[in-house]
């Protein structure tokens, strides 16, 4: 484009003149002449509006997005009504921000206020923060607000079936502190009760876990919380919120903290991101809680409003008080997910949440049933589950792709070569009977 400047040179003149100027060269005199740029840049020239519009349309028709998607493990493909983008499209919240002065935006404020509700209502828990940027960095924060909880802790134990992605932003979050971080085995795709029992004591200020865990398959944490409580620590479930509708919630089976993803709820995989991370926890941890939390009050003239009850970060207390320097509630995208949340209602997420169920396992069903596959272990799943398939996850996925489809992950990038003919498959409610069976008929013509 064209650069523009909207002003006169009179205005500049006058601008100088003001704070004693005589040229604008004059603002840069403070940078030696030995490292200021001498030439232009070496970038193309300036084109046409319209010439960009038709270079940028160009490109974006090298996105491949017709394929019907069976991706999952950590980024679903599901239903999003138009009302969710129509709304969050709107001016007032597609450009706003919530400012330091926040109180003056009432709308933005409410929205997050509305967003915290539904995500207390989903974890069974006391409190919610304004989200944070994604499920991976929401455990970490509830890592960290165990350690800031538990005294003489220094150690985080997290189950060895929790999405390897958090393991390594775990990994990068704590690195050069003196934290340890240990994982607990999985057996058979789901943790192991006897290595929780062998590696919990005094030093742990918390356990990570996962359900639905990485490969899909539904945990039964009967028992946990008490065994951990007991020993001093924090519980910490990441889940899908999807799943929250029809399974137990993280407040249920008796959890401290409830973390998780919101990608499911309003928002499009869109290549990987944005998504929001949610956070909730019991009222005894909320002054540990990282990020903002919005509150509700009455203003002068007693009408309903809202607030920053409590902003925890180190732009807005003494920096050594702050329990995290998260400066993002991803506001715009969790107003997404409220929306999308707003507009199912109760009923409609559990709706959601049984389609996700059935059709996942009418797939799996037929699949096990009709082709030459093996379940990776005989578990109960919500909606997504790996299978073995007699050959190269990767060269089956590559051939699927040329009929149509986004057939899955292949899991040999997480676990290694074990895991070479290792897929995961997800199914959501957006698939179609039709879809379901093209895709078995598909399957059928690849493998031998």
């Amino acid at each position: 484009m064209f650069p523009y400047l909207p002003h006169t040179d009179r205005e500049i003149a006058d601008m100088l003149a003001e704070i004693g100027a005589n040229h604008i060269e004059d603002l840069f005199a403070d940078i030696p002449e030995s490292i200021r740029l001498k030439k232009p840049l070496d970038i193309p020239e300036g084109i046409s509006e319209y010439e960009v519009f038709t270079a940028l349309s160009d490109l974006s028709q090298q996105n491949d997005i017709d394929k019907t998607s069976f991706l999952g493990h950590g980024s679903y493909d599901h239903i999003i009504p138009s009302v969710v983008q129509h709304i969050a499209g709107r001016a007032e919240f597609y450009t706003a921000y919530t400012p330091y002065q926040a109180e003056i935006s009432q709308g933005i404020l409410k929205a997050i206020f509305e967003f915290q509700t539904m995500i207390c209502e989903l974890t069974s828990l006391d409190v919610s923060n304004a989200s944070l940027y994604d499920g991976h960095s929401a455990v970490c924060e509830a890592a960290a607000m165990a350690l800031n909880s538990v005294k003489k802790a220094n150690k985080i134990l997290y189950s060895g079936t929790i999405h390897p992605h958090t393991k390594r932003i775990l990994k990068t979050h704590f690195s050069g502190m003196s934290i340890d971080l240990e994982e607990i085995e999985q057996k058979d795709g789901i943790t192991s009760w006897a290595d929780l029992k062998n590696k919990l004591n005094a030093s742990v200020a918390a356990v990570i876990m996962q359900t639905p865990n990485f490969l899909g398959y539904v945990e039964d944490y009967t028992g946990f919380a008490d065994f951990i409580h007991e020993r001093g620590a924090l519980f910490v479930i990441s889940s899908n919120p999807v799943s929250l509708a029809v399974l137990k919630s993280q407040g249920e089976w008796g959890a401290d903290i409830a973390v998780g993803d919101t990608q499911p709820l309003g928002l499009s995989a869109y290549f990987g991101g944005p998504s929001v991370g949610y956070l909730a926890a019991r009222m005894k941890l909320l002054r540990k809680m990282p990020g903002r939390i919005v509150g509700e009050s009455i203003d002068k003239n007693g009408k309903r409003a809202f607030l920053l009850t409590l902003q925890a970060r180190e732009q807005h207390i003494r920096r050594e008080r702050a329990t995290s320097n998260i400066c993002s509630n991803q506001a715009l995208a969790a107003l997404s997910t409220a929306v999308h949340l707003a507009v199912l209602g109760n009923q409609g997420l559990i709706d959601a949440g049984l389609q996700n169920i059935h059709k996942a396992h009418y797939l799996y069903e037929r699949l096990v049933a009709e082709l030459p596959v093996q379940p990776l272990h005989d578990r109960v799943f919500f909606n997504e589950f790996p299978l073995r398939l007699g050959k190269p996850a990767g060269h089956v996925l590559k051939k699927m792709e040329e009929e149509g489809f986004w057939g899955g992950v292949a899991l040999d990038r997480f676990y290694g070569t074990e895991f070479e003919d290792v897929m995961g498959i997800a199914v959501t409610e957006k698939r179609t009977q039709a879809e379901l069976d093209r895709y078995v008929q598909c399957l059928a013509g690849i493998l031998p």
